[in-house]
């Protein structure tokens, strides 16, 4: 084989293991990017917003008091990129709150995913990954105000040290199928929200970008 044939080769192999291996990238936070992302208000505004950490551009979030969001909605298939992958760290955490009552549904981070019901809005789910503060890694229960359409997953817990970043991936169609009993095959939208509107605290986070992959 020559020179140029297997430089040839080696390109079309090298295409075909892209497209085998997508990376549909959400947040883009690194690269001083908030394309597409919209603020939703519950109570009051979340400040949202990019800044230098260590070097790196990240999406920092400080709430007094306040609860509100960023989403992005996103068609995504989860049987061609099921993993969501992000990072994210914490300044501080909300000590004393019941995490499972409605008073003490505030975190210092979360990041969520959501199928949408249509005009069958009571067919809404979503999965709350959360960085709790005083709820065990591992733990998961429906959402205080959306009962079992809204189910919570602690990722990070009491024993997550402050001030250092965590890397997350999740099989999202695997999540789905064991807290929902269902194989969906599609997500519609992602979020994120660091919230003290229940609580009246004040917490700060920083997230990483955000992006889905095949594996």
């Amino acid at each position: 084989m020559n020179r140029r044939l297997f430089t040839l080769l080696c390109l079309v192999l090298a295409a075909q293991n892209l497209v085998a291996e997508p990376k549909l990238m959400l947040g883009d936070f690194s690269h001083n990017r908030l394309d597409g992302w919209e603020q939703k208000s519950f109570k009051g505004e979340t400040r949202y917003q990019l800044q230098a950490l260590d070097g790196v551009m990240v999406l920092k979030a400080d709430s007094h008091a306040a609860g509100s969001g960023l989403f992005k909605e996103r068609h995504i298939d989860l049987e061609k990129t099921p993993f969501l992958n992000w990072s994210w760290r914490i300044g501080n955490r909300l000590p004393g709150l019941d995490e499972q009552g409605k008073s003490g549904d505030d975190y210092a981070a979360r990041v969520y995913v959501v199928i949408k019901g249509g005009l069958a809005f009571w067919q809404t789910k979503a999965i709350n990954y959360v960085w709790a503060s005083n709820t065990p890694k591992g733990t998961a229960w429906p959402n205080a105000f959306a009962g079992d359409h809204a189910m919570m997953l602690a990722l990070r817990g009491p024993e997550a040290p402050l001030a250092v970043w965590q890397t997350e991936k999740r099989n999202v169609r695997a999540d789905l199928q064991k807290l929902f009993g269902e194989d969906l095959r599609h997500i519609d939208a992602v979020a994120l929200m660091t919230d003290t509107d229940n609580s009246n605290g004040e917490v700060s986070a920083y997230y990483g970008n955000i992006w889905f992959s095949k594996d």
